[in-house]
């Protein structure tokens, strides 16, 4: 049936795939491998820039589209009414009927920064269930590690005691993402979202201002920006009022005197344009008690540039940049299959072979390696393991964490990383040591490629 409106169901989650998986699942269902046990691995090849590290986030959405997938009998019949599997063996519909993952899943945990080609996720579970799941659980991941990375350099950047907003609802790529993106700024140290729908299902309190819409309404109905500001104050009188309509300094000229009169009570205002560091300078100077935000088109780059300068601000909206920009790139690749190593070749986009750990160690507060190897191996004095088990044989073991606890993560986390690491641009991630176990077997699986070329 069509569905215009696109809307997203949990049910849904089954067909929300690229077409490819469920042709390969039914080529391995053919071939007899569907159920062999596989190990895919999600990873990045390499930052984008200008990180210096990524904030993994997303896993939760990722263990929820795990726990609901299946295939309801409308859903089959549409497959089928495609005509694009006929040849699919009867066995792969059979297969579909009854689906449920029934896998393993290893992950690091959410507010841990990452570095190129170190695993944030692995998937063991039969080959056909491994193979389903990659679009659905990339794009979980992708994305929310690409706004929690943008928000966590923004939290380190400005300190705990800057208020940071997010307001990219309207920005983010769909309704569905504008969600995830809340829950990602939130969770790597944002203080409060705008979106109202994602702070209500996330248990938090949505947050906002006011647009120069009602500025420009009441106006022109009642006379005056003053009129706007005293009608609007009225029933928010907690909401930090937009001052930038018209004339900048004579708004808050004029607020300043309704201040010092004691007619209004005022808890902040914000600057969505023109110079700020300026602006905001001369307000401090008129409303020295008041709160200071701006917004528009804030980002990492433009806060330092706004601190550098001597802006006096006190907290940030940021919407566009933080919830759009250079995508995290993750991919998901076979590293196992029965037991037998593999790996991909290709120019530019080899990948390591088997079951991988990435150990980290950190001393006296502060990262200074981390290892990759062989899921196998033991870690060596002083490091830690990174991957945990979150998921068994379907069935989460991962008790859900609050925001609360990510914000807590992500912030300590970060305060760990080397200023190397930090650096808004310019940034150079943690060395990352092969071991020897991981190279030994690198060797292997190329020579046992090379000679089945033969």
């Amino acid at each position: 049936m069509d569905d215009p409106a696109l809307n997203l169901l949990a049910e849904d989650y089954s067909l929300l795939t690229d077409l490819y998986q469920l042709t390969m699942s039914a080529c391995y269902v053919g071939e007899g491998i569907d159920g062999r046990r596989a190990s895919f691995e999600l990873f990045v090849r390499q930052l984008p820039h200008p990180f210096g590290y990524l904030i993994a986030m997303g896993l939760e959405q990722a263990l929820e589209y795990l726990e609901q997938l299946h295939f309801t009998p409308a859903q089959i019949a549409q497959l089928r009414a495609t005509g694009l599997f006929e040849r699919a063996p009867e066995t792969f519909w059979t297969l579909l009927e009854t689906a449920r993952f029934t896998g393993d899943v290893w992950a690091v945990p959410e507010g841990t920064p990452i570095f190129a080609n170190q695993p944030i996720l692995r998937i063991e579970a039969p080959l056909w269930q491994a193979q389903l799941v990659e679009t659905y659980v990339l794009n979980a991941i992708n994305y929310q590690t690409l706004v929690a990375t943008r928000a966590a350099r923004m939290r380190d950047l400005t300190g705990s005691d800057c208020k940071l907003l997010e307001f990219g609802t309207r920005r983010a790529f769909s309704p569905q993402a504008s969600l995830w993106a809340a829950r990602a700024a939130l969770a790597a140290g944002f203080d409060a979202t705008s979106n109202v729908l994602a702070a209500f299902k996330l248990g938090e309190q949505p947050s906002g201002t006011m647009a120069h819409s009602l500025v420009m309404a009441l106006c022109a109905l009642q006379g005056s920006e003053e009129a706007a500001f005293s009608a609007f104050h009225r029933y928010f009188p907690d909401a930090p009022l937009l001052i930038d309509t018209y004339d900048t300094l004579e708004a808050a000229k004029r607020l300043a005197q309704q201040v010092k009169l004691g007619k209004i009570q005022l808890s902040g205002i914000r600057i969505d344009s023109g110079d700020l560091v300026s602006l905001s300078q001369q307000i401090r100077q008129l409303l020295p008690d008041i709160s200071i935000f701006a917004s528009g088109d804030i980002d990492e780059l433009e806060i330092v540039r706004l601190q550098t300068a001597g802006a006096s601000i006190d907290g940030y909206g940021v919407g566009t940049k933080l919830v759009t920009g250079s995508p995290v790139n993750g991919v998901y690749k076979l590293v196992e299959i029965s037991d037998i190593p593999t790996m991909k070749q290709s120019s530019a986009k080899a990948t390591f072979p088997g079951r991988k750990q990435v150990f980290r160690r950190v001393e006296n507060g502060t990262l200074v390696a981390d290892r990759l190897g062989l899921a196998t191996e033991a870690p060596e004095a002083g490091e830690q393991p990174l991957l945990q088990q979150v998921m068994h044989q379907g069935d989460r073991t991962l008790t859900r964490e609050s925001l609360s606890t990510l914000r807590q993560r992500t912030a300590q986390n970060v305060s760990q990383l080397p200023a190397s690491a930090r650096r808004l641009d310019g940034a150079i991630a943690i060395p990352v040591k092969i071991s020897n176990s991981l190279q030994q077997l690198t060797q292997d699986v190329e020579r046992s490629l090379a000679a089945s070329y033969v």
